[in-house]
């Protein structure tokens, strides 16, 4: 079983890498590797996808890397392998994003990335901290996890998604903010959950055991 982490230079891995070896040890779940390699992409049974900074940077830089996106689309559409987008990995998921230009997306979960904008106007951009999750429907990665547990978020910009049975899960920030979406073999996290201690632990650890 092997686990693919996209490298494409957004964001510090270190972490991320960290929590998911740590949980792929706990589970049994194989190993896990840090690459920008497509071969290793589309061969892997199952990728995560982070991303840290601007939605048009991060795709940018996703498609400077030739061969990515298209190993993406065959292991995650095509072979139907599992699944994580983390932030704007989570993000790119979308139709287009409005950050500084509209941008298009993967189009895998239709929808638009756009400004959070909180109805109490004390509530500061970026919502930044930890938040309670406010599941919405079941699904495997939520084994034992529940509505109030927390995680932890930074970002100004959410994921509205036009099928409401796309989204996941929410948080209350002056109104509701997108936290999890998800269909088929895909999920993505708006938080980082390997910065969420023991709840973002639990959804890494069931995204390595699921099996869609």
């Amino acid at each position: 079983m092997a686990t693919v982490i996209v490298d494409y230079e957004s964001g510090n891995l270190h972490s991320a890498e960290k929590a998911f070896q740590r949980m792929a040890r706990e589970a049994g779940a194989g190993v896990v590797t840090v690459t920008s390699d497509p071969e290793l992409i589309r061969r892997a049974d199952r990728v995560v996808l982070p991303g840290d900074g601007a939605f048009p940077a991060c795709r940018a830089a996703l498609f400077d890397h030739r061969g990515v996106f298209e190993a993406l689309e065959e292991a995650v559409v095509a072979r139907a392998r599992p699944f994580m987008g983390i932030c704007i990995g989570m993000q790119m998921m979308a139709t287009r994003g409005l950050e500084h230009a509209p941008t298009p997306g993967f189009d895998w979960i239709a929808g638009t990335v756009a400004p959070i904008t909180p109805a109490d106007p004390a509530l500061k951009v970026p919502h930044m901290g930890w938040n309670d999750l406010v599941l919405e429907r079941p699904h495997p990665v939520f084994d034992g996890v529940e509505s109030g547990d927390h995680a932890y978020f930074v970002h100004s910009y959410q994921f509205r998604v036009e099928d409401p049975d796309q989204l996941l899960a929410h948080v209350n920030y002056g109104g509701p903010v997108t936290a999890i979406v998800g269909r088929d073999t895909m999920i993505g996290t708006q938080f980082h959950p390997e910065k969420s201690h023991a709840t973002g632990l639990r959804i890494i650890a069931n995204f390595l055991r699921w099996r869609p």
